[in-house]
């Protein structure tokens, strides 16, 4: 039941700032913004638990697993911007969110031993048709956005699944849970820095006067949701763990009403079955 309780808290928070992103004007630099006050929140935790006598990280592997998950997280970050500058929350979350599931089950048995069972091969299956039901959903974009955002939520999903597997790999070697988390999003911040450009940075400079108390905001939710996400990898499988995460795909559609989208009938549908795979696979 901790597991259960973490990975729900930790579901919320990540539909919530997803959420919080999606209504932002200049997502892409807003969310550079926010990974910073993110990485500044991990960074004081795990300083407080190195001075309490945690070890940051007991082999090089797990530092080694742990700048992996950066360069993913960094991926997730950029893709996730785009997806969301095109697409709506509702198919943009529940296509990342779901189709990382795909790709993680069978990687986590493949790597890390997890098992598969008759439950988890049908939620699988429950999870694809959800998905497919969420690609459908157009909304009241163009057919060519709708599209655009679907093959970014796609990319999206690809890196989601990319730091995950790395981030239990990181726990497994040895790495502590905050210290993994703030190292790898240090670097995923670092690397999206550099991609703005002195413009881009320049904007993201006057963007962060202007809207300082958002990107806070933002930043201290995205960091809360990672923190618990990472103490759930540490007690439960990957594999277990993210497929339960992605009920969120039922918070962002509950969201998606509150920022004024207006998800289609096929539309919760298709969260519906992801979430009801999610947790037929998890069982």
């Amino acid at each position: 039941m901790e597991i259960v309780a973490l990975v729900l808290v930790s579901a919320f928070l990540h539909a919530l700032w997803n959420a919080l992103l999606r209504v932002e004007p200049d997502k892409d630099r807003a969310l550079v913004g926010a990974i910073a006050v993110a990485a500044s929140f991990a960074t004081l935790v795990a300083a407080i638990r190195w001075g309490l006598g945690a070890t940051p990280f007991a082999t090089a592997g797990a530092l080694g697993y742990t700048v992996l998950a950066g360069v993913f997280e960094a991926v997730y970050f950029a893709t996730l911007a785009r997806a969301l500058e095109i697409g709506r929350l509702g198919p943009v979350y529940t296509i990342s969110r779901g189709g990382a599931v795909l790709v993680v089950w069978p990687m986590s048995i493949a790597l890390f031993g997890e098992l598969v069972t008759t439950a988890s091969a049908a939620g699988s299956a429950v999870v694809l048709f959800g998905l497919v039901l969420a690609g459908l959903a157009r909304g009241g974009g163009s057919e060519r956005d709708a599209r655009a955002g679907n093959l970014w939520a796609a990319a999206c999903a690809a890196s989601i699944a990319g730091y995950h597997l790395s981030y239990k790999a990181a726990l497994l070697d040895g790495g502590a849970s905050s210290a993994t988390f703030a190292v790898s999003l240090a670097l995923s911040g670092a690397i999206n820095v550099v991609r703005l450009g002195s413009a881009g940075r320049a904007e993201l400079a006057a963007l962060a006067r202007l809207r300082a108390v958002r990107i806070v905001v933002m930043g201290i939710v995205c960091s809360g949701s990672f923190l618990i996400l990472m103490e759930a990898l540490a007690l439960g499988g990957s594999g277990y763990v993210l497929t339960l995460r992605n009920t969120s795909v039922l918070f962002a559609a509950a969201l998606a009403w509150t920022i004024g989208e207006r998800p289609a009938p096929i539309e919760l549908c298709g969260a519906s079955l992801v979430a009801a795979g999610a947790v037929l696979m998890a069982w």
